[in-house]
Protein backbone atom coordinates (compact mmCIF):
# COMPACT_ATOMS: atom_id res chain seq x y z
CA UNK A 1 0.00 0.00 0.00
CA UNK A 2 2.67 2.12 0.89
CA UNK A 3 4.76 1.52 -2.37
CA UNK A 4 1.94 2.04 -4.47
CA UNK A 5 0.86 5.63 -2.85
CA UNK A 6 4.69 6.46 -3.36
CA UNK A 7 4.38 5.93 -6.86
CA UNK A 8 1.14 7.95 -6.78
CA UNK A 9 2.88 10.49 -5.51
CA UNK A 10 6.13 10.59 -7.98
CA UNK A 11 3.93 10.57 -10.89
CA UNK A 12 2.18 13.68 -9.85
CA UNK A 13 5.01 15.24 -8.83
CA UNK A 14 6.79 14.62 -12.37
CA UNK A 15 3.63 15.78 -13.91
CA UNK A 16 3.11 19.41 -11.77
CA UNK A 17 6.87 20.23 -11.00
CA UNK A 18 7.09 21.77 -14.49
CA UNK A 19 4.61 24.94 -13.33
CA UNK A 20 7.25 25.53 -11.04
CA UNK A 21 8.88 27.18 -14.36
CA UNK A 22 6.97 29.98 -13.66
CA UNK A 23 8.13 30.54 -9.85
CA UNK A 24 10.74 32.69 -8.80
CA UNK A 25 13.18 30.55 -7.68
CA UNK A 26 16.32 29.93 -9.61
CA UNK A 27 17.22 26.73 -8.11
CA UNK A 28 13.79 24.78 -8.99
CA UNK A 29 13.44 26.71 -12.52
CA UNK A 30 17.10 25.15 -13.45
CA UNK A 31 16.21 21.25 -12.16
CA UNK A 32 13.00 21.35 -14.22
CA UNK A 33 15.04 22.59 -17.36
CA UNK A 34 17.67 20.09 -16.99
CA UNK A 35 14.70 17.21 -16.44
CA UNK A 36 13.15 17.88 -19.96
CA UNK A 37 13.71 15.44 -22.80
CA UNK A 38 16.49 14.09 -20.06
CA UNK A 39 15.74 10.16 -21.02
CA UNK A 40 16.43 11.05 -24.52
CA UNK A 41 19.60 12.80 -24.52
CA UNK A 42 21.30 9.96 -22.31
CA UNK A 43 19.65 6.94 -25.37
CA UNK A 44 21.44 9.85 -27.35
CA UNK A 45 24.88 9.91 -25.59
CA UNK A 46 24.82 6.02 -24.58
CA UNK A 47 23.54 4.39 -27.84
CA UNK A 48 27.51 4.03 -29.19
CA UNK A 49 29.11 3.48 -26.14
CA UNK A 50 31.25 -0.16 -25.84
CA UNK A 51 32.27 -0.39 -22.57
CA UNK A 52 31.65 -1.12 -18.75
CA UNK A 53 29.49 1.67 -17.78
CA UNK A 54 29.20 2.34 -13.79
CA UNK A 55 26.55 4.84 -12.46
CA UNK A 56 27.15 7.07 -9.38
CA UNK A 57 24.39 8.61 -7.96
CA UNK A 58 24.89 11.90 -5.37
CA UNK A 59 22.47 14.41 -4.50
CA UNK A 60 24.81 16.88 -4.31
CA UNK A 61 28.13 18.47 -4.67
CA UNK A 62 28.91 17.70 -1.08
CA UNK A 63 28.36 14.04 -1.55
CA UNK A 64 30.57 14.19 -4.80
CA UNK A 65 33.54 15.00 -2.17
CA UNK A 66 32.93 11.41 -1.18
CA UNK A 67 33.01 9.90 -4.72
CA UNK A 68 35.61 11.79 -6.40
CA UNK A 69 38.73 9.55 -5.05
CA UNK A 70 36.91 6.39 -5.55
CA UNK A 71 35.88 7.82 -9.53
CA UNK A 72 39.44 8.48 -9.64
CA UNK A 73 40.77 4.93 -9.22
CA UNK A 74 37.79 3.26 -10.72
CA UNK A 75 38.09 5.14 -14.51
CA UNK A 76 39.96 3.60 -17.07
CA UNK A 77 39.74 3.58 -20.85
CA UNK A 78 37.64 0.48 -20.73
CA UNK A 79 35.25 1.87 -18.26
CA UNK A 80 32.65 4.58 -18.82
CA UNK A 81 31.89 6.52 -15.40
CA UNK A 82 28.01 8.29 -15.25
CA UNK A 83 27.03 10.77 -12.63
CA UNK A 84 24.00 11.79 -12.03
CA UNK A 85 22.67 14.38 -9.53
CA UNK A 86 19.67 16.05 -8.12
CA UNK A 87 20.98 19.52 -7.14
CA UNK A 88 21.34 22.11 -10.12
CA UNK A 89 24.39 23.74 -8.56
CA UNK A 90 26.41 20.41 -8.89
CA UNK A 91 25.45 20.09 -11.94
CA UNK A 92 26.67 23.12 -13.12
CA UNK A 93 29.39 22.91 -11.51
CA UNK A 94 30.35 18.93 -12.37
CA UNK A 95 29.11 19.65 -16.62
CA UNK A 96 31.54 22.35 -16.75
CA UNK A 97 34.72 20.48 -15.93
CA UNK A 98 36.48 18.12 -18.14
CA UNK A 99 36.83 14.87 -17.83
CA UNK A 100 40.76 14.33 -16.77
CA UNK A 101 39.72 16.53 -13.66
CA UNK A 102 36.39 14.90 -12.81
CA UNK A 103 37.10 11.58 -13.91
CA UNK A 104 33.44 11.31 -15.33
CA UNK A 105 32.43 10.89 -18.50
CA UNK A 106 28.42 11.99 -18.71
CA UNK A 107 26.49 14.32 -16.07
CA UNK A 108 22.71 14.31 -15.72
CA UNK A 109 20.25 15.17 -13.66
CA UNK A 110 18.61 12.28 -12.51
CA UNK A 111 14.85 11.21 -13.81
CA UNK A 112 12.24 11.23 -10.98
CA UNK A 113 12.03 8.08 -9.29
CA UNK A 114 8.84 6.20 -10.79
CA UNK A 115 8.84 2.62 -12.31
CA UNK A 116 8.63 4.20 -16.11
CA UNK A 117 11.47 6.57 -15.75
CA UNK A 118 13.87 3.78 -13.18
CA UNK A 119 13.13 1.51 -16.69
CA UNK A 120 13.62 3.82 -19.27
CA UNK A 121 17.23 5.26 -17.38
CA UNK A 122 18.50 1.41 -16.74
CA UNK A 123 17.28 0.57 -20.24
CA UNK A 124 19.24 3.76 -21.70
CA UNK A 125 22.49 3.09 -19.74
CA UNK A 126 22.65 -0.17 -19.10
CA UNK A 127 25.22 -0.02 -16.18
CA UNK A 128 27.54 -3.01 -15.14
CA UNK A 129 27.44 -1.64 -11.34
CA UNK A 130 25.63 1.29 -9.77
CA UNK A 131 26.84 3.24 -6.50
CA UNK A 132 24.94 5.66 -4.82
CA UNK A 133 26.00 7.79 -1.89
CA UNK A 134 25.61 8.08 1.44
CA UNK A 135 21.70 8.00 1.78
CA UNK A 136 20.07 8.05 -1.59
CA UNK A 137 17.62 5.15 -1.78
CA UNK A 138 15.01 5.49 -4.73
CA UNK A 139 12.79 2.73 -4.85
CA UNK A 140 12.18 2.13 -8.10
CA UNK A 141 15.02 2.36 -9.27
CA UNK A 142 16.42 -0.19 -6.51
CA UNK A 143 13.86 -2.56 -7.58
CA UNK A 144 15.16 -2.54 -11.47
CA UNK A 145 18.58 -2.88 -10.02
CA UNK A 146 17.61 -6.01 -7.93
CA UNK A 147 15.24 -7.46 -10.98
CA UNK A 148 18.17 -6.96 -13.55
CA UNK A 149 20.65 -8.05 -11.00
CA UNK A 150 22.77 -5.54 -10.86
CA UNK A 151 25.67 -5.02 -8.43
CA UNK A 152 24.83 -2.03 -5.86
CA UNK A 153 26.94 -0.58 -3.66
CA UNK A 154 26.36 2.20 -1.37
CA UNK A 155 29.29 4.37 0.35
CA UNK A 156 29.71 6.06 3.52
CA UNK A 157 26.39 4.88 4.90
CA UNK A 158 25.52 6.66 7.56
CA UNK A 159 22.00 4.94 9.65
CA UNK A 160 21.51 6.14 12.96
CA UNK A 161 18.91 4.40 15.29
CA UNK A 162 16.47 7.22 14.67
CA UNK A 163 16.72 6.63 10.39
CA UNK A 164 13.91 5.83 8.80
CA UNK A 165 14.87 2.43 7.25
CA UNK A 166 14.77 1.37 10.76
CA UNK A 167 10.78 2.97 11.08
CA UNK A 168 7.62 1.06 9.98
CA UNK A 169 7.81 3.86 6.90
CA UNK A 170 10.82 2.36 5.49
CA UNK A 171 9.82 -0.97 5.08
CA UNK A 172 9.42 -0.26 1.23
CA UNK A 173 12.86 0.91 0.70
CA UNK A 174 13.95 -1.98 2.74
CA UNK A 175 12.33 -4.22 0.42
CA UNK A 176 13.44 -2.74 -2.72
CA UNK A 177 17.56 -2.00 -1.93
CA UNK A 178 18.94 -5.46 -3.70
CA UNK A 179 19.34 -8.21 -0.79
CA UNK A 180 22.78 -8.65 -2.07
CA UNK A 181 23.95 -5.20 -1.89
CA UNK A 182 27.42 -4.11 -0.67
CA UNK A 183 27.27 -1.50 2.43
CA UNK A 184 30.91 0.32 2.89
CA UNK A 185 29.08 2.11 6.65
CA UNK A 186 30.36 4.60 8.50
CA UNK A 187 30.73 3.38 11.83
CA UNK A 188 29.98 0.25 13.55
CA UNK A 189 26.36 1.19 14.86
CA UNK A 190 25.38 1.86 10.97
CA UNK A 191 26.73 -1.52 10.82
CA UNK A 192 24.94 -3.36 13.38
CA UNK A 193 21.97 -1.57 12.30
CA UNK A 194 21.86 -2.20 9.13
CA UNK A 195 22.73 -6.25 10.48
CA UNK A 196 19.42 -5.74 12.12
CA UNK A 197 17.22 -5.61 8.91
CA UNK A 198 18.55 -8.22 6.80
CA UNK A 199 21.71 -6.80 5.48
CA UNK A 200 24.47 -8.51 6.37
CA UNK A 201 26.76 -7.77 3.53
CA UNK A 202 28.10 -4.16 5.34
CA UNK A 203 31.82 -3.21 6.58
CA UNK A 204 32.95 -0.41 8.30
CA UNK A 205 35.75 0.71 5.68
CA UNK A 206 36.12 4.68 7.13
CA UNK A 207 35.15 7.94 4.94
CA UNK A 208 36.80 8.34 1.28
CA UNK A 209 36.57 12.39 2.37
CA UNK A 210 39.46 12.27 4.19
CA UNK A 211 41.54 11.01 0.92
CA UNK A 212 39.64 13.29 -1.61
CA UNK A 213 40.30 16.10 1.32
CA UNK A 214 43.72 15.01 1.39
CA UNK A 215 43.83 14.79 -3.27
CA UNK A 216 42.84 17.94 -3.24
CA UNK A 217 45.53 19.81 -0.40
CA UNK A 218 48.07 18.22 -2.44
CA UNK A 219 47.01 19.78 -5.91
CA UNK A 220 48.95 22.55 -6.53
CA UNK A 221 46.53 25.55 -6.59
CA UNK A 222 46.93 29.34 -6.47
CA UNK A 223 44.50 32.35 -7.22
CA UNK A 224 46.01 35.54 -7.90
CA UNK A 225 42.82 37.73 -6.20
CA UNK A 226 42.68 35.96 -2.83
CA UNK A 227 46.35 35.50 -2.93
CA UNK A 228 46.46 39.74 -3.11
CA UNK A 229 43.74 39.90 -0.62
CA UNK A 230 44.95 37.68 2.27
CA UNK A 231 48.66 39.46 1.93
CA UNK A 232 47.24 42.30 3.42
CA UNK A 233 45.94 40.16 6.53
CA UNK A 234 49.27 40.42 8.97
CA UNK A 235 46.69 38.72 11.61
CA UNK A 236 46.19 35.61 9.30
CA UNK A 237 42.50 35.17 7.52
CA UNK A 238 39.20 33.64 8.84
CA UNK A 239 37.34 31.41 6.10
CA UNK A 240 33.71 31.20 6.99
CA UNK A 241 32.44 27.82 4.30
CA UNK A 242 29.27 27.05 3.30
CA UNK A 243 27.20 29.81 4.69
CA UNK A 244 23.67 28.10 4.62
CA UNK A 245 21.81 29.90 7.04
CA UNK A 246 20.50 32.96 9.33
CA UNK A 247 22.16 31.10 11.86
CA UNK A 248 25.24 31.31 9.99
CA UNK A 249 24.89 34.49 8.72
CA UNK A 250 24.58 36.03 12.26
CA UNK A 251 27.38 34.17 13.62
CA UNK A 252 30.00 35.22 11.36
CA UNK A 253 28.97 38.36 10.28
CA UNK A 254 28.47 39.18 14.29
CA UNK A 255 32.34 38.16 14.17
CA UNK A 256 33.65 40.03 11.72
CA UNK A 257 32.17 43.18 12.88
CA UNK A 258 33.15 43.01 16.66
CA UNK A 259 36.46 41.89 15.08
CA UNK A 260 37.42 44.50 12.52
CA UNK A 261 41.24 44.13 12.47
CA UNK A 262 40.90 40.19 11.96
CA UNK A 263 40.57 39.39 7.36
CA UNK A 264 37.40 37.30 5.94
CA UNK A 265 37.11 35.23 3.09
CA UNK A 266 33.00 33.95 3.26
CA UNK A 267 31.70 31.45 1.21
CA UNK A 268 27.79 31.09 0.84
CA UNK A 269 26.69 27.24 0.00
CA UNK A 270 24.83 28.56 -2.78
CA UNK A 271 25.25 31.93 -4.46
CA UNK A 272 22.55 34.08 -5.43
CA UNK A 273 22.00 37.95 -5.76
CA UNK A 274 19.57 38.26 -2.87
CA UNK A 275 22.07 35.64 -0.33
CA UNK A 276 24.94 38.08 -1.78
CA UNK A 277 23.29 41.47 -0.82
CA UNK A 278 22.29 40.62 2.54
CA UNK A 279 25.40 39.14 3.56
CA UNK A 280 26.97 42.39 3.00
CA UNK A 281 23.88 44.22 4.64
CA UNK A 282 24.80 43.00 7.66
CA UNK A 283 28.42 43.91 7.25
CA UNK A 284 29.38 47.06 8.81
CA UNK A 285 33.05 46.58 7.46
CA UNK A 286 34.50 47.63 3.52
CA UNK A 287 33.35 44.10 2.06
CA UNK A 288 33.95 42.97 -1.66
CA UNK A 289 32.49 40.38 -3.99
CA UNK A 290 35.16 38.38 -5.78
CA UNK A 291 33.30 38.68 -9.29
CA UNK A 292 34.35 42.90 -8.64
CA UNK A 293 37.50 42.19 -8.00
CA UNK A 294 41.28 41.51 -10.06
CA UNK A 295 44.58 40.90 -8.88
CA UNK A 296 45.27 45.15 -8.42
CA UNK A 297 42.29 45.23 -6.27
CA UNK A 298 43.45 47.60 -3.50
CA UNK A 299 42.19 45.42 -0.52
CA UNK A 300 44.04 47.42 2.21
CA UNK A 301 40.25 49.17 3.68
CA UNK A 302 38.30 45.74 2.71
CA UNK A 303 37.29 43.55 5.47
CA UNK A 304 35.87 40.97 3.96
CA UNK A 305 36.05 39.09 1.06
CA UNK A 306 32.86 37.32 -0.36
CA UNK A 307 33.50 34.45 -2.70
CA UNK A 308 30.43 34.43 -5.49
CA UNK A 309 31.38 31.54 -7.63
CA UNK A 310 31.16 27.93 -6.78
CA UNK A 311 33.14 24.79 -6.38
CA UNK A 312 36.55 25.49 -4.73
CA UNK A 313 36.07 25.86 -1.15
CA UNK A 314 37.88 23.07 -0.35
CA UNK A 315 40.96 24.99 -1.86
CA UNK A 316 40.23 27.83 -0.48
CA UNK A 317 41.10 26.84 3.15
CA UNK A 318 44.49 26.59 2.53
CA UNK A 319 44.38 30.54 2.73
CA UNK A 320 43.01 30.23 6.28
CA UNK A 321 44.41 30.19 9.93
CA UNK A 322 40.83 29.48 11.37
CA UNK A 323 37.63 28.21 10.15
CA UNK A 324 34.11 28.29 10.40
CA UNK A 325 31.54 25.29 8.60
CA UNK A 326 28.58 26.32 7.81
CA UNK A 327 25.46 23.70 8.01
CA UNK A 328 25.84 23.47 12.05
CA UNK A 329 22.41 24.11 12.57
CA UNK A 330 20.63 21.79 10.37
CA UNK A 331 20.69 18.29 10.42
CA UNK A 332 23.19 18.47 7.25
CA UNK A 333 26.49 20.55 8.49
CA UNK A 334 29.10 20.57 5.36
CA UNK A 335 32.39 19.00 5.36
CA UNK A 336 34.62 19.51 8.05
CA UNK A 337 37.33 17.66 7.13
CA UNK A 338 38.53 20.19 4.12
CA UNK A 339 39.78 22.55 6.74
CA UNK A 340 41.68 20.61 8.70
CA UNK A 341 43.45 18.77 6.39
CA UNK A 342 45.39 22.05 6.15
CA UNK A 343 45.91 22.07 10.28
CA UNK A 344 42.81 24.78 10.73
CA UNK A 345 40.61 24.58 13.99
CA UNK A 346 37.49 24.64 12.99
CA UNK A 347 34.21 25.63 14.71
CA UNK A 348 30.50 25.01 13.34
CA UNK A 349 26.84 24.65 14.74
CA UNK A 350 25.55 21.77 17.64
CA UNK A 351 23.78 19.45 15.33
CA UNK A 352 26.05 16.73 14.71
CA UNK A 353 24.73 13.45 16.22
CA UNK A 354 24.32 12.01 12.66
CA UNK A 355 27.71 12.70 12.29
CA UNK A 356 30.83 10.77 13.23
CA UNK A 357 33.72 13.06 12.25
CA UNK A 358 32.85 15.96 13.90
CA UNK A 359 32.16 14.20 17.55
CA UNK A 360 35.92 12.71 17.05
CA UNK A 361 37.18 16.08 16.18
CA UNK A 362 36.06 17.71 19.09
CA UNK A 363 37.34 15.59 21.05
CA UNK A 364 40.90 15.79 19.81
CA UNK A 365 40.41 19.51 20.19
CA UNK A 366 40.32 20.46 16.90
CA UNK A 367 36.82 20.53 16.42
CA UNK A 368 34.58 22.89 18.51
CA UNK A 369 30.39 23.25 18.79
CA UNK A 370 29.44 27.25 18.42
CA UNK A 371 25.55 27.82 19.42
CA UNK A 372 26.03 31.60 19.26
CA UNK A 373 28.21 34.65 17.97
CA UNK A 374 29.50 35.35 21.50
CA UNK A 375 30.25 31.75 21.87
CA UNK A 376 32.46 31.59 18.21
CA UNK A 377 33.94 34.96 19.81
CA UNK A 378 35.28 33.28 22.66
CA UNK A 379 36.88 30.16 20.47
CA UNK A 380 38.44 32.37 18.56
CA UNK A 381 39.92 35.06 21.34
CA UNK A 382 41.18 32.22 23.22
CA UNK A 383 42.77 30.56 20.42
CA UNK A 384 44.07 34.13 18.76
CA UNK A 385 47.23 35.15 20.86
CA UNK A 386 48.19 31.12 21.38
CA UNK A 387 50.27 30.09 19.07
CA UNK A 388 51.55 26.95 20.74
CA UNK A 389 47.90 25.72 21.26
CA UNK A 390 47.64 26.42 17.08
CA UNK A 391 50.70 24.37 16.69
CA UNK A 392 49.70 21.89 18.67
CA UNK A 393 45.90 21.65 16.66
CA UNK A 394 48.09 21.78 13.73
CA UNK A 395 49.74 18.59 14.66
CA UNK A 396 46.72 16.58 15.65
CA UNK A 397 44.81 17.43 12.98
CA UNK A 398 47.37 16.52 10.41
CA UNK A 399 47.27 13.48 12.08
CA UNK A 400 43.99 12.18 12.42
CA UNK A 401 43.64 13.09 9.14
CA UNK A 402 46.89 10.72 7.98
CA UNK A 403 45.18 7.80 9.77
CA UNK A 404 41.92 8.21 8.53
CA UNK A 405 43.46 7.88 4.88
CA UNK A 406 42.97 5.10 2.96
CA UNK A 407 39.19 4.30 2.67
CA UNK A 408 39.23 4.75 -0.80
CA UNK A 409 41.54 1.67 -1.68
CA UNK A 410 39.51 -0.69 0.06
CA UNK A 411 36.17 0.37 -2.01
CA UNK A 412 37.54 0.40 -5.26
CA UNK A 413 39.31 -3.41 -4.81
CA UNK A 414 35.90 -4.54 -3.38
CA UNK A 415 34.17 -2.80 -6.08
CA UNK A 416 35.91 -3.94 -8.78
CA UNK A 417 36.62 -7.53 -7.79
CA UNK A 418 33.11 -7.66 -6.88
CA UNK A 419 33.85 -9.01 -3.84
CA UNK A 420 31.22 -10.26 -1.26
CA UNK A 421 31.40 -8.96 2.30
Amino acid sequence: MVYLLYNMVMELVEKLFPVIRILRNQKLRKFVAGQSLLLQTICDKMAEEDKEIIWIHASSLGEYGVARPIIHQLRSEKRTIVFTFFSPSAYEVLNGRNREETGIDYVFYLPWDTQHNAQQFLDAVHPAKAIFIISEYWINYLRELDQRQIPTYFISSLVHRESYLLKWYGRPIRNAIPKNSCFFALDEDTKRNLNSIGFHHATVIGDSLFDNAIGISQTPYSNDIIQHFCATADKGVMIAGSISDRHDMDIVCSFANTHPGIKCIFVPHEISEEGLNEIKYHLEGWAELYSDCTAETDFSRCQVLIIDFMGSLSRLYRYGRWAYVGGGFTPYLHNVIEPIVYGLPAAFGPRIYRKTTPQQMISLGVGHIVRSAREFSAWFDRLYANEQEMEKIKTVALSYVSKNSGATQKVVRIINDHIRL
